[in-house]
């Protein structure tokens, strides 16, 4: 069964989860792993302190809206271990991202109401992720059990 995965258009793109499932990407920041690393070096300590980071930032960017970690790739290169321990490499690029779906409950207006979910993940490159050729552990986000239905945003006009 092939999905057609072109974004609609107010949204940055589109995949297609493993599910079957299409959800639109409708916010991204990206921001470099290590980029305010002054002194030190990365390893374990350093890299679980900049995803809880991310995790409060995400959080706050969207309150209400629940928040996932892809749980990142640890590469051990051969250096020297310093005072807090092996060296430890995520990915280049930290992501935070929120995706939205058609809502979980069929019995919700499909118009009112929107699934949501904000993610945390890493990446080599600053590339939007799109189609069925985004991140594998992305595509295997397990929608039902990790995101949320939330009316979509109204607007009033003030006059």
């Amino acid at each position: 069964m092939h999905h057609h995965a072109k974004a609609p258009a107010l949204a940055l793109a589109r995949l297609v989860l493993v599910s079957g499932r299409p959800v639109d990407l409708a916010e991204l920041r990206f921001s470099s792993t290590y980029g305010d690393l002054q002194d030190g070096y990365p390893c374990k300590p350093l890299n679980d302190l900049r995803i809880r980071e991310l995790l409060r930032a995400a959080e706050r960017s969207r309150p209400g809206t629940p928040v996932h970690l892809v749980p990142p790739r640890r590469e051990y290169p051969d250096q020297y271990a310093g005072g807090l321990g092996p060296v430890e490499v995520l990915p280049a690029v930290a992501c935070l991202g929120t995706f939205h779906s058609a809502a979980l409950d069929p019995a919700r207006d499909p118009v009112a109401y929107r699934s949501r979910l904000t993610v945390v993940w890493f990446q080599s490159t600053p590339r939007l992720p799109s189609g069925c050729d985004a991140e594998p552990a992305l595509r295997n986000l397990d929608w039902p059990l990790l995101a949320r239905d939330a009316p979509g945003r109204v607007r009033r006009v003030v006059r």
